[in-house]
């Protein structure tokens, strides 16, 4: 399959169909569940759809090690590629590695105003025109709403989307009766796209549950599958 009928054969255009044509420029969207449950692949696999089309992504990873986050791309694109038969991987996947900055920072020592200043360098001054930033491993136990708004604003200036894995902890119930994570009710007013993943069966399941100021439709009707780790209808 050429890169191009692999870009408009992906499930995740139902996602974007659903969100009314995607996350759009200066807009927040957050991926939220328990630890482990698959946030990092998601949000891996939505950056991957962005480098096949040729969107500039940066991936700002609160973790404590970078290696890992590299391990997910390559192992996500390698099954995509697999699945999908690309044609002239080799090629492509040197293509979209351009494409791809990696940002390490640690939450406690890096605040958000030194975190958006070194983004916004690399976005203005290195010229790397960046669609859109994933950030990864965010504590929101750690934030307030004020460094989460400094984000939106950001993401406003710049001209580019945001999106956020987010993991609840607690004990349960972790969600309200609307399916809204009760952990990130004080940020929802900053927040444009909120998606729940939950396991049901031998799947991930991905459930719509702020969709900008529109009902939200639920269930996505795509999956994570967790051996794969790819997004499916």
């Amino acid at each position: 399959m050429v890169k191009e009928e692999l870009i408009r054969r992906s499930p995740l255009r139902i996602l974007e169909k659903a969100i009314h044509g995607g996350l759009k420029d200066g807009n927040i969207g957050i991926l939220a569940s328990r630890k482990g449950v698959g946030k990092t692949a998601c949000l891996v696999h939505l950056s991957t759809d962005k480098l096949f089309q040729n969107k500039p992504v940066i991936h700002v990873s609160y973790a404590s090690r970078v290696d890992y986050i590299i391990t997910w791309y390559e192992d996500i694109f390698k099954e995509i590629a697999k699945k999908r038969q690309l044609e002239s991987a080799v090629e492509v996947h040197d293509e979209i590695i351009r494409n791809r900055v990696i940002m390490n920072f640690k939450q406690d020592a890096a605040h958000t105003d030194q975190v958006l200043k070194t983004v916004g360098a690399m976005i203005e001054c290195a010229d790397f025109a960046a669609d859109t930033i994933m950030v990864d491993g965010y504590n929101f136990r750690k934030s307030i709403v004020g460094d989460l708004e400094k984000f939106k604003n950001f993401a406003e200036r710049m001209g580019v989307r945001i999106w956020f894995s987010a993991s609840l902890k607690g004990e349960d119930p972790l969600y309200d009766e609307a399916g809204l994570p009760n952990e990130l009710k004080e940020y929802l007013s900053h927040i444009d796209v909120l998606i729940t993943l939950e396991y049901l069966g031998e799947h991930v399941h991905l459930n719509l549950v702020k969709n900008y100021d529109n009902p939200p439709p639920g269930d996505l009707k795509i999956k994570l599958d967790p051996k794969t780790l790819l997004i499916s209808e």
